[in-house]
């Protein structure tokens, strides 16, 4: 069974940053990718961006330009900056580990962008 520890999600008005920290632990496991995915009111689960073992990052086009996502994959930590950050960013945002054959979820950490 793996283990997530998020941290980092607050309050913040538009235009500012957060910054999002999570690491995996348990037995058994060997993640090839980890990353950040958000779910907002009403919505559904998106993805919005990952890194790999060799380090390659993937981000859904709505953040490009301003979150960056950094960790090692190796260690299993994942971190998410997010700057200018803007209303629609509001959403509860979750650690995501993927191995060969499962998708293992942590339990959310809520981003509020508002003035």
């Amino acid at each position: 069974q793996v283990q997530f520890v998020e941290s980092g999600g607050g309050l913040v008005q538009p235009g500012g940053s957060l910054r999002l920290s999570c690491a995996a632990s348990g037995r058994d496991f060997r993640f090839y990718a980890m990353g950040w995915y958000r779910q907002a009111p009403g919505k559904q689960r998106e993805f919005v961006a990952r890194i790999t073992l060799d380090a390659y990052t993937d981000y859904t086009d709505s953040v490009k330009g301003r979150f960056t996502i950094s960790g090692d994959v190796h260690k299993n930590t994942v971190n998410l900056q997010m700057n200018n950050l803007k209303p629609e960013d509001t959403a509860d945002y979750y650690c995501h580990g993927q191995t060969h054959d499962m998708d293992y979820w942590g339990k959310g950490t809520l981003v509020t962008v508002s003035s």
